[in-house]
């Protein structure tokens, strides 16, 4: 788990060490986060104890088919600490292994216009593919044929 550092614009890649590119490096992707926040709740609040996901922006888990809800399966009905703070007390290895990136994003009603209900607001994040082709992908683009009567012509006078 781990959070945002502005000061050091962090960013994380997830990285497949047994891929190579054309110049020897793994593969990977490139999580550039967009606008979030920290959470503001209580440290004791039912929220934080059900919702625990919330208190790190990144999570990353060996992929594992019964575990869904980063709050677990039933964030209504246990008293805290499901999901993800608790599959990732196990500590397990993510080398070599399918993996789930869990990204928190977060927005708070900080304007009188967004309270109660927040009327719009953009979040978002880029997942870029890092070292996957030899070279642009748009360079292999086929050129535009020319079409008969698709050039201007200009009269003199």
């Amino acid at each position: 788990m781990r959070n945002l550092n502005i000061e050091s614009s962090r960013y994380w890649k997830i990285v497949n060490p047994e891929k190579k590119n054309i110049v020897g490096e793994p593969v990977s992707y490139k999580l550039f986060p967009g606008e979030n926040t920290v959470s503001y709740a209580a440290k004791n609040s039912s929220l934080l104890k059900r919702a625990g996901f919330i208190n790190h922006h990144l999570w990353v888990t060996p992929f594992n088919k019964e575990e869904k809800y980063a709050s677990g399966a039933y964030p209504n009905q246990h008293a805290g600490g499901d999901g993800l703070p608790r599959w990732t007390k196990a500590n397990r290895s993510l080398d070599n292994t399918d993996i789930v990136l869990w990204y928190t994003m977060g927005h708070h009603h900080i304007r009188p216009e967004d309270w109660p209900v927040m009327p719009v607001s953009y979040i978002g994040f880029m997942l870029k593919p890092v070292g996957f082709f030899d070279q642009n992908p748009a360079i292999d683009v086929p050129p535009s044929e020319k079409k008969h009567g698709s050039h201007c012509e200009h009269e003199h006078h």
